[in-house]
């Protein structure tokens, strides 16, 4: 059975707005290395929509971009992406699932099915992931911001404290600093 990790953005006082990170060479090779190391990809309707606008176009040089930037798109497009979604049932982007059904039953489903772990890479869906104790681990990468407004991770709240145990910590050059933590059982 694989992992399921959740990997996010986030700035200092929680911010998890995509827009409000440090993008750079470093913070890219971050989020490159995890999906790598990852064996599918698990997004709610909005961030696969945010995705599925600009990495595509990327992958097929329809936008310019260097060369780092357009070889992790181009995996992106191999890597196996599932979504859900209540609202929405064809996903044409390339290798893109519909998880539908019953979100735990479908979620450990495909936990059991991806020996390499399931990269989560949306804050709602996570939220609601968490309440169904289905995260395993969390990736953060938390930039030196201060950004005073939302969205904010677990912004609607959590039924309980979860306790997490430091696996790792490294700070990069941009002053983010990557942390690594599991699910204290």
């Amino acid at each position: 059975m694989g992992l399921l990790t959740f990997c996010i953005n986030v700035t200092l006082d929680g911010c998890v707005d995509h827009r409000e990170g440090i993008a750079d060479d470093e913070t890219h090779a971050f989020f490159t290395d995890l999906m790598d190391a990852s064996g599918a990809m698990l997004w709610g309707r909005i961030t696969y929509e945010m995705m599925e606008g600009y990495w595509p176009a990327v992958a097929r040089g329809d936008v310019e971009a260097p060369p780092a930037i357009r070889a992790w798109a181009v995996k992106l497009e191999t890597k196996p992406k599932y979504v859900v979604s209540s609202t929405r049932r064809d996903f044409p982007w390339t290798n893109s699932h519909h998880l539908a059904g019953d979100l735990r039953t479908g979620v450990q489903t495909l936990k059991d099915a991806t020996p390499a772990g399931v990269l989560l890479g949306s804050g709602t869906l996570a939220a609601e992931l968490d309440r169904l104790d289905l995260i395993d681990e969390y990736r953060f990468l938390v930039h030196p911001r201060l950004v005073g407004h939302g969205p904010t991770l677990f912004q609607g709240g959590l039924p309980a404290t979860r306790r997490l145990e430091l696996i790792s910590a490294k700070a990069l050059r941009c002053g983010a600093v990557a942390v690594h933590y599991r699910r204290a059982r």
